[in-house]
């Protein structure tokens, strides 16, 4: 009677072990860690955490330092490291711009009045200025920004975006800074200043970016884009606005460039490497079932951010620290329980994701295990700032963003109802291989994109730790077996 009694103990509390297991992940989860981590992230010693750098090697070693120490085994193609190269240039101080009028000469400041485009050439020059439009030059369309106006040894202006109008069916192409300034170099400028929709309501901020699109690198040819108020002071003399300008463009359908009376001073110092070595940071947890264990569940998020540029940080601490910071915890969330899960997970922090998603899509296209074998795969960008919760890429994977639902209305009723299809960011390769997934991101998450006010300060720890929450509660759902990875809705 004895023994029964104490194997009926033995069973009780081994149940109420198994009971509580996702508790101890789940309370190893808390905003205080997620924004010390954070906060590392985003400390001058990593620099902006641009690729190529040393300050984005430093965050990766640091990464893969915590999920050694987390017990994660390594997954990359050393140790945690699976390497691969992107572009990177690193912009130099001194720098500055100046408009040069008959009157004065004026001296603007970086992260104000002006930014770097992330892959700006060198330069150190004075020329005068000329407008050219959406810089676009395109016969097939019969619309050239350049037809009439002589630009050689100068600076154009143009918008940074395409018109919203077209000619014909045709679209203009892509309007990343690259390609506008292929065109200008083509045309003989030495230097072009974007200005971004002079003519909406909100005026665009001076974002950091190194999104640039595909071609050579201009070594010798300054990329800037510059304020509402600068390029009006360029245009100055003439009696209208860049405002203006564009809508006289946008009403005409027509060219509208010309010279003006004014010059702009450029100094910028850049150091370029075509092929920079970066990495992604791997670590895998191995499933405990020895059929599941075969199968893998991704959690991933974006190390890099855009860097500094001679001495303006850009931090990037909603856009991605506070992803990468939960994937770790998430990790180490994981590792803390005492039944481990059935199927294996693999934490992985990419690289270059601003560039153009090339961590990820370098790790999709090279993954140790066939993708038939991913069930899903979780991205976490931009988590930690706004006041809800919202899960993409539900309308192509119904059935886990189902899953996501259920355990927010059971536990916390912070999601929004709205989603959407194809992947997104860091998703978006997994999405075109056929892998079903989910894209956590908090609601509102942007005021601070790709700005030096990108801080730890103005995130939202509570609903920071919420997420992170949710994202645990759901990848063990999946993780422990009770999800068929479904057909892709394309």
């Amino acid at each position: 009677m004895k023994t029964t009694l104490f194997l009926a103990a033995v069973l009780l509390t081994f149940n109420n072990i198994i009971s509580q297991v996702p508790e101890a992940g789940l309370e190893s989860i808390k905003s205080k860690s997620l924004m010390q981590t954070v906060k590392i992230l985003c400390s001058d010693e990593f620099d902006g955490r641009l690729p190529g750098s040393e300050g984005y090697n430093k965050a990766a070693e640091f990464a893969a330092e915590r999920f050694e120490q987390i017990g994660l085994s390594p997954d990359g193609d050393e140790k945690y490291f699976q390497y691969l190269n992107v572009e990177y240039n690193k912009i130099d101080p001194p720098v500055g711009l100046k408009a040069i009028t008959s009157q004065k000469s004026i001296s603007y400041e970086l992260g104000k009045d002006f930014v770097f485009r992330g892959f700006t050439g060198t330069g150190n020059l004075t020329l005068p200025v000329a407008f050219c439009g959406y810089g676009i030059s395109r016969a097939d369309l019969g619309y050239d920004d350049y037809e009439n106006v002589d630009v050689n040894d100068k600076v154009v202006i143009v918008f940074k975006q395409n018109p919203e109008w077209k000619t014909n069916s045709k679209a203009w192409g892509q309007e990343y800074p690259r390609e506008k300034s292929i065109i200008a170099y083509e045309h003989g400028a030495k230097g072009i200043l974007f200005v971004s929709k002079p003519n909406d309501e909100k005026p665009q901020p001076l974002i950091g970016s190194v999104m640039h699109g595909e071609g050579e690198q201009l070594i010798n040819f300054p990329q800037l884009q510059i304020s509402i108020e600068v390029a009006n002071k360029l245009l100055s003399g003439l009696g209208f606005s860049v405002n203006e300008c564009q809508s006289k463009i946008d009403e005409s359908k027509t060219p509208n460039s010309f010279i003006t009376k004014n010059k702009a001073e450029i100094k910028v110092q850049t150091d370029y490497e075509k092929h920079a070595k970066t990495m992604n940071v791997v670590g895998l947890l191995e499933g405990s079932d020895p059929v599941l264990k075969n199968e893998y569940l991704i959690i991933g998020a974006h190390l890099d951010h855009v860097g500094s540029q001679a001495g303006l940080l850009y931090p990037g601490a909603n856009d991605n620290a506070s992803g990468s910071a939960a994937v770790i915890q998430l990790a180490n969330a994981f590792m803390l329980d005492n039944v481990k899960p059935k199927r294996s997970i693999l934490f992985v922090l990419f690289a270059s994701e601003e560039q153009g998603l090339y961590g990820s899509k370098y790790f999709v296209d090279n993954m140790k295990v066939d993708t038939e074998k991913i069930v899903a795969m979780f991205n976490l960008d931009c988590i930690g700032y706004g006041d809800s919760i919202q899960i993409g890429n539900g309308k192509s994977s119904p059935e886990l963003w189902s899953i996501a639902r259920k355990i927010n209305q059971k536990n916390f009723n912070l999601i929004v109802e709205a989603t959407w299809s194809g992947g997104g960011a860091d998703l978006t390769p997994f999405y075109e291989k056929g892998i079903p997934g989910l894209y956590f991101a908090s609601r509102y998450s942007y005021e601070h994109l790709h700005l030096p006010t990108d801080t730890p300060e103005t995130l939202n720890p509570s609903l920071y730790e919420t997420l992170v929450k949710l994202a645990y509660l759901t990848a063990r759902e999946i993780a422990d077996g009770n999800y068929k990875r479904e057909v892709v809705s394309k």
